[in-house]
């Protein structure tokens, strides 16, 4: 499927907001009364995904911020090759969301890859890419792709900066 991506500001179909649907309150919830305040205010960036064969239906969005993760919480082998500060620069996947009626259409690995991409050609310093997965299938689905949990919390996960780049390419 071919989707086009746009940043909330720049979408300009507040109402389409309030049709999409995933299937968790939470989500939808986030889309249709926060979402655009958060990014308003600077606490997100909300990308929303479209088929451009379909413009007026949002099959998806995600939202991702700027955030820090303590050093401590990396694997030695990886801390090791970093500097020694107290955290690490990082961004934060905290929502990503597929329409219920787009399910099994491999819009989730769109929008994460969307996401990847914006990240990597950010000219935010970031070094870890991390997500906060919604429950245990969310979680397997980040795995798929390369992701490692956080052993404090089973729902975060992770990769480098340089695993992001190589998903990217891939």
């Amino acid at each position: 499927m071919n989707l086009r991506f746009s940043l909330l500001p720049e979408d300009g179909g507040e109402s389409d907001r309030r049709n999409f649907s995933c299937g968790a309150p939470e989500l939808d919830t986030y889309l249709h009364r926060q979402a655009g305040q958060d990014v308003a205010r600077g606490f997100a960036t909300v990308v929303l995904a479209r088929a451009i064969d379909e413009p007026a239906v949002i099959v998806g969005y995600y939202a991702f911020s700027a955030a820090s993760v303590p050093i401590v919480s990396l694997p030695v082998e990886i801390s090791g090759k970093m500097p020694r500060y107290r955290n690490v620069p990082a961004i934060l996947l905290g929502r990503l969301a597929v329409a219920l009626s787009m399910r099994s259409r491999r819009i989730g690995s769109l929008l994460l890859f969307d996401a990847l991409k914006r990240a990597c050609v950010s000219e935010i310093a970031w070094a870890i890419f991390m997500v906060e997965a919604k429950n245990e299938r969310a979680a397997a689905f980040y795995e798929k792709f390369g992701f490692l949990r956080f052993h404090q919390a089973a729902h975060s996960l992770w990769v480098t900066r340089k695993q992001a780049e190589s998903l990217i390419r891939a």
